[in-house]
């Protein structure tokens, strides 16, 4: 067994409409005294975090995937970066093969930047492209354009990065079934190794999202192309990603052989993982625990010497079973049958067995080789497939 590491940096040169997660915008003077919180948070957990009921031994294991995700993060620069890096190499066992990957945004990271980043070890970029539309990328409040993300896919690999990442958000302001053809076929012309395909999300979490669903005029709302288009642009790009050699490990992610998220795969498989940061989240396998999300709240408690949790909860059994099938279901490669009998098997938790089976006799679940997994067909109603896993 191996350990992932998440650090979260949560701000963002400006805030797109679409964004849901917890992020702001902030001066480069914030920047600072984030990363000194985030050094002194590595530096707490081997004291600390057992208090939480977290075994010593989880936090000696190899660190072997790490993830540095936001916001943006090459905005705080090679040196703040560097020294969130090394904190986490003086106090934690990460392995000399660790997948190392860092998120940034078209135009964020120059050829200096990315030549430093390799040399402090970071293999893998995860770039947010979204679009190769501009007027779709405007129309949500991204600073870059097409051109810009161009560029700074030919600046990563002048740099020698060979695992290379780009997003993609289906359902954007304006998008149409021929822009989200030309944003396939540009993405393909880059050849990345990994491509990740979203769909917008109607939530309450970002302000296009919030003002979709109260059927509100600011955003672009109204623009939005609607939930048929989502699920037809999403069929349109798992087949055009197929038919150029990309494997579907998972719903959202697609990948060239040998190239899937090591990070990624472990909440999917439901490896323990500790994120450091303003709303990180971690998993040691039975419990998870989350930090609190407003940047000056957690520099605070840091600086008082406590880790900053907001809230950590053993998962019963149940939920448990509950997390083993909804998070593993999204993977091409399903859940261990015998692994769920063996954990799970006895009253009262085989309640699931009863749900497996009336979704395989409805086409949306099926066994193959010792495992259950999502019918292709039932990618596009997935999330109503794992609710039927909520007990």
């Amino acid at each position: 067994m191996s350990l992932g590491f998440y650090i979260q940096f949560p701000f963002c040169a400006s805030k797109c409409s679409f964004c849901n997660f917890s992020s702001q915008v902030a001066p480069r003077a914030a920047f600072g005294p984030y990363v000194r919180a985030v050094k002194e948070e590595i530096r707490l957990l081997r004291e600390k975090l057992p208090s939480f009921g977290v075994r010593p031994a989880m936090l000696a294991l190899d660190v072997d995937s790490v993830y540095c995700g936001g916001g943006t993060p090459s905005l705080a620069g090679e040196d703040l970066l560097g020294g969130m890096f090394q904190a986490l190499r003086e106090r934690f066992r990460v392995s000399a093969t660790a997948e190392w990957t860092l998120e940034i945004t078209p135009g964020s990271a120059g050829a200096n930047f990315l030549e430093c980043m390799r040399k402090l070890g970071v293999s893998r970029l995860s770039i947010g492209a979204q679009s190769f539309i501009d007027a779709e990328l405007s129309s949500t409040g991204r600073l870059h354009t097409a051109e810009k993300t161009r560029q700074q896919i030919s600046l990563a690999r002048s740099a020698g990065f060979e695992n290379i990442s780009l997003d993609l958000i289906a359902g954007l302001p304006f998008q149409t079934p021929e822009t989200w053809q030309k944003s396939l076929e540009e993405t393909l012309r880059l050849m990345p190794e990994h491509v990740s395909v979203y769909l917008f999300e109607f939530d309450e979490k970002s302000r296009l999202g919030r003002e979709a669903a109260s059927h509100g005029s600011r955003f672009h709302a109204p623009e939005l192309p609607g939930e048929d288009f989502m699920a037809a642009a999403y069929e349109q790009a798992r087949d055009l990603l197929k038919r150029h050699r990309y494997v579907q490990y998972e719903i959202s992610n697609f990948a060239l052989p040998g190239f899937e998220s090591r990070h990624n795969q472990k909440y999917w498989q439901l490896g323990p993982y500790i994120g450091v940061g303003a709303g990180a989240h971690s998993f040691d396998g039975i419990r998870r625990w989350a930090n609190v999300e407003d940047p000056a709240v957690y520099r605070a408690k840091v600086s008082s010497g406590e880790l900053p949790i907001a809230e950590a909860r053993e998962l019963s059994a149940i939920e448990q079973t509950e997390e083993f099938f909804f998070l593993g279901l999204r993977q091409r490669q399903g859940v261990s049958l015998e692994e769920a009998r063996r954990k799970w098997g006895g009253m009262p938790f085989n309640w699931w067995e009863k749900r497996a089976e009336e979704l395989g006799r409805a086409g949306l679940l099926r066994e193959q080789d010792g495992r259950l997994v999502l019918a292709e067909h039932a990618y596009v109603v997935s999330n109503e497939v794992f609710q039927e896993f909520i007990a």
